[in-house]
């Protein structure tokens, strides 16, 4: 192996990829494409042949079976893009070697403080050596430390004749962040039968459950007029939009729900006097609390509107992606397998939810069951945001376990 999985993450994170909601091309940013390339030749120095970047900027690549029997097609999947909620140009990664407790300051903004009481998980990381950013911009370890851990396994299993694998397929996307990570990706192509998405936070945790996911549009239409002439007559869609936000249930919302509760969240709110507009996501791990949810809201709107004779409000309802337990449950070998190669690579394996969505939520329901395995960092999404060298290494010995244990098992 000439390069560790940190060399990888570490070439891979100063490599801008932030994807763009407001775009509509695919992908969204056409620097994606820049570390999709990189990928490409490093995986065709590994001898992988078939490795290439289509036009829609995803990497595809095939690691060949090196065993007589029929083993079912597994793809490992990871997404180059990081996430608009804050910056990725300029990443400065820090590595603070044999971490031995405390606070983290972070060099270039002494604002920024990596706390352990507000990061649990570094009490256990005692010992290891932890990758930062400078604290100017995020990290990106979501997900380039799932692309640099895939990236070290197929060198592994590429130079290793030993460990016994059937047909590995990579699959790199594109705008995961924005939703839009699979729109494009061509299944038949790929050729899987089975995926896992490296895309989870602690080690040792794989999630074969997720948020099911709505976006709701709320277009209003008010009455507008010249302010001198308003009395009894204008009906502001501003103030028709704010009623609507002030009815919502202040116990169904991201800051007040954890677990498996779903809840109600505005994204965007914009518009003027005569029209406005609400942007809102749903989610809850069952279907009937997603209806419910969205029933609320069209009750609330309907409640509003009532007191504001002369407008209008138009509710779609757009589908986003489900909850991946309902395809997974139909094909228990994922989990167990992955459960397995978790214990061989030296953790103990925990089954979780994620109170979000994966490529492999939709991946799922397009016909690639999809669970999702750790890759190890943390604070994703953030200047805060951290992964240590140690956990991306268990991360590399899941992903060869497990294609050790599809083969074994075949």
């Amino acid at each position: 192996m000439t390069d560790t999985v940190l060399d990888r993450f570490l070439r891979y994170v100063v490599i801008d990829t932030q994807s763009d909601p407001t775009s509509k091309s695919q992908p969204t940013t056409e620097k994606q494409k820049v570390l999709g390339r990189l990928l490409v030749e490093e995986l065709l120095a590994m001898g992988i042949a078939d490795a290439h970047l289509d036009d829609h900027g995803y990497v595809y690549a095939t690691i060949p079976a090196n065993t007589d029997k029929t083993v079912p097609t597994i793809c490992f999947c990871s997404h180059m893009d990081t996430a608009p909620d804050f910056s990725g140009t300029g990443v400065k990664p820090q590595i603070v070697r044999n971490y031995l407790g405390g606070d983290i300051a972070l060099p270039g903004d002494a604002s920024r403080v990596i706390r352990t009481a507000e990061h649990p998980a570094l009490a256990h990381q005692i010992g290891n050596d932890i990758v930062t950013t400078d604290g100017t911009t995020l990290l990106g370890a979501d997900d380039k430390a799932g692309v640099a851990e895939i990236m070290t396994a197929a060198d592994i299993l590429m130079t290793d004749k030993t460990i016994r694998h059937g047909v590995i397929k990579i699959l790199f996307t594109p705008d995961e962040e924005v939703g839009r990570g699979v729109d494009k990706v061509d299944l038949k192509k790929l050729g899987a039968a089975f995926a896992y998405t490296m895309d989870g936070e602690t080690t040792g945790h794989i999630e074969d459950e997720s948020f099911s996911a709505d976006g709701v549009e709320i277009s209003i239409t008010g009455v507008a007029i010249h302010p001198g002439f308003a009395k009894d007559r204008m009906e502001n869609a501003i103030k028709i939009a704010a009623a609507i936000l002030d009815r919502l249930p202040k116990d169904i919302a991201p800051e007040t729900t954890s677990g498996k509760q779903g809840f109600i969240h505005p994204v965007s709110v914009t518009g003027s006097m005569e029209k406005a507009r609400i942007e809102l996501i749903v989610r809850d791990f069952d279907e009937e609390g997603l209806v419910a949810k969205e029933a609320l809201l069209r009750q609330i709107v309907a409640d509003v509107l009532a007191g504001f004779p002369g407008s209008t409000a138009g509710f779609e309802v757009k589908n986003q992606y489900r909850n991946m337990k309902v395809v997974l449950d139909r094909h228990p070998e994922i989990m167990d397998n992955a459960l397995e190669a978790v214990r061989r690579a030296g953790m103990e394996p925990v089954r979780g939810s994620i109170r979000g969505g994966t490529d492999g939520s939709r991946l799922s329901f397009m016909g690639l069951p999809c669970p999702n395995i750790f890759a190890g960092g943390h604070a994703f999404h953030s200047p805060l945001e951290w992964v240590s060298r140690q956990d991306m290494e268990k991360a590399v010995a899941t992903i060869v376990e497990l294609a050790k244990v599809w083969e074994e098992r075949a």
